[in-house]
Parts: C-alpha cells; structure tokens; sequence
C-alpha cells in the first residue's frame, strides 16, 4: 500500500510540472476609453510583469497608449494597464518612483526646469522621439480672416472694437480667449498680459468641451478664438487657422521654462518624444527597448483621429484596426 501511494504522488507531482510549463492566464483587461468601459481579452503570463502606461487628457495620447498595449500584450505577454495623469508633477513623480513605467507623447514645450531634473538625475529617461511634429497656438475658424483680415496676426487683436467681436457676456467689453484643460501647459495669459491684449481667458475645461464650443460657433458663423494644436481632426473639420503671435525667441523659452510670467511669444514648433521610468530596464528590458522603437507619426495620429474625434467611435477599436493594418510597421518594434 505505501509503494501504491508512493508511485501515485509521484505521478500527480510529474502531472503539475508538466502542467506548469504550459500554463497562462487569460484576463479579460477593461480599457477606460474615457467612455464606456471596453472589454479586450489577451493572453498573458502569469509572471510578467503588469506595465503601466500614462494617458494625458487628449485624444492623441490615449491613442498612442491604447497601440502600445494591445501590442504589448499580445506579442511580449505582459499586462498592460493605462493610467490617466492630468498634471505634469504627478507624471513625473510616478516615473520617478515606478508606479508608472512609461508617457508615449511629451510635448517639449510644457516641460519646466523643474521638470528636466527628472532626467538630469536618471529617475526618467528620454526614449526617443515619438515620430510626430505638433504645434500649439492661437487659432480662429478661417471665415473670421476672411472678414478681418488684420485678425491674422496678434496685432489684429489689440484693436478694441474687433476685441468686442469675442466678447461674452462673462467677459464684458474684453473678448474671450477660450482656453481648454487648465491642466494643459499654456502660456495664453501671460500672453494677452504682456502684449495689453483686451482679452479674458475662460476655461472649456477640457477637449471635448472645447470642440463642442467651436462646432456651435462655426454652425452659427460666430467669431472664436482658442488655444488649440495639431495635428487634430478639428483643425480640419472646422477649417482652423493658426494665428501668427511674436516669433518664439531664445529668451521667451527661457521665460516659459522658468516659469518667470515673462512669456510674450508664440509656441515653438513641438517635436515629441517619449520618456519611461528610469527603474523600467531593470523591471522589463523588452518592453523598455519595445517603447525605445515605438513610433507613431502625425500621419498615423490623423488616420486614427477622426474617427474617434468626428466619428465617435471607440478608441479602442480605432487602435486595433491600425494595429490590424500596419503589422509590418510594428513588428520591427519588438526586441
């Protein structure tokens, strides 16, 4: 009876092991979209390591996160899970200590000094350039150029009277500026302040807002003026112009970087790049170097931006279709 009992346990312990290397877990990972939750089912092994990726309050961000992790789910096998950070200090305090591994989209401009000492130190680490060119700056719908020309340029708005063209009933005399997130790094204050522009910055207080603001604008042919960048869809959609402000000079970045409120210029031209957590190598190699070669381009973003921006439909969606069709792009990625 003991030897049976013996060559049993034995077999059950034989039957584990074997059973053990093959073994994964499947999760069924919720994506917050910024909407409705939306369901994906991945393959991925028990002991990898969960990588968590930043979501910033637009579009194109979450665009970028959602690519990066069904990619990474399914081809290195690790979690991924998608974080929403609104401010700057607590994305890059979370890069510094590990809680979040990597940001897919830093635009150069909105970084402080302050900031920068992330990467003087090596808590965060620069990955390399995200593939897309943005720009940030004044713009009006093109019909409002069309009726006053001047309005091109920031000398335009000076003039008092075409001021009043803007103005709201919160704003009095001034004209509205409208700005978006207040989270988002702008300058439009210090602007209008330094260069004595009648105007008042209000707040849509975020993206969507703000394209609802100016749809209802353009439909009722109404002057706007707004903080706004690209590449978007609603650049296009609304025929937004960018409006030419001071030339961004060497002492401006100086003002905007030191936070000084000396800013009297325009946005400079953002190259964007990518940064991850300093402790991220260490936690998963071939995912650091899978972020390293990680690229999206302004082309990319404007394919997957109107259908979310104009279409409304699920970024997640959106996401897998362009991972769908661009399996050559991507797979040279992977480590």
């Amino acid at each position: 009876m003991k030897k049976l009992f013996a060559l049993l346990l034995a077999l059950a312990l034989v039957a584990a092991a074997c059973g053990g290397d093959d073994a994964t877990t499947t999760t069924d990972d919720a994506v917050d979209t910024g909407g409705d939750a939306t369901t994906t089912t991945v393959a991925a092994s028990g002991d990898m390591e969960t990588i968590r990726l930043v979501v910033n309050p637009w579009t194109a961000s979450r665009l970028n996160a959602l690519v990066a992790k069904i990619i990474i789910e399914k081809e290195l096998g690790n979690p991924v899970e998608l974080v929403d950070v609104n401010e700057n200090d607590a994305m890059f305090t979370g890069l510094a200590d590990g809680d979040l591994d990597a940001v897919l989209e830093i635009w150069p401009s909105g970084v402080t000094e302050a900031e920068q000492s992330y990467f003087a130190d090596g808590s965060a680490v620069n990955i390399g350039d995200l593939g897309t060119v943005g720009k940030i700056g004044w713009f009006v719908p093109s019909y409002v150029i069309d009726e006053h020309p001047e309005l091109a340029t920031w000398e335009g708005f000076k003039d008092p009277a075409l001021a009043a063209l803007f103005a709201t009933a919160e704003t009095g005399d001034d004209g509205r500026f409208l700005g978006t997130d207040p989270s988002y790094s702008q300058y439009d204050e210090q602007i209008i302040a330094n260069l004595d522009l009648p105007f008042q910055v209000q707040f849509s207080g975020s993206e969507p807002a703000t394209v609802a603001e100016v749809e209802a604008r353009v439909t009722a042919g109404e002057p706007i003026v707004l903080y706004w960048w690209t590449p978007t869809a609603a650049v296009s959609m609304f025929d937004l112009v960018n409006v030419e402000l001071p030339a961004y000079t060497d002492d401006c970045a100086a003002s905007q970087a030191s936070g000084d409120g000396g800013v009297d210029c325009d946005y400079p031209e953002d190259v964007i790049y990518k940064a991850a957590s300093g402790k991220l190598q260490d936690k998963d190699a071939a995912v650091f170097t899978f972020l390293s070669n990680f690229t999206i381009t302004t082309e990319d973003q404007l394919s997957m931006l109107p259908p979310v921006e104009i279409d409304g439909d699920d970024p997640v969606a959106v996401a897998q279709k362009w991972v769908d069709d661009n399996e050559s792009v991507w797979s040279a990625w992977l480590p």
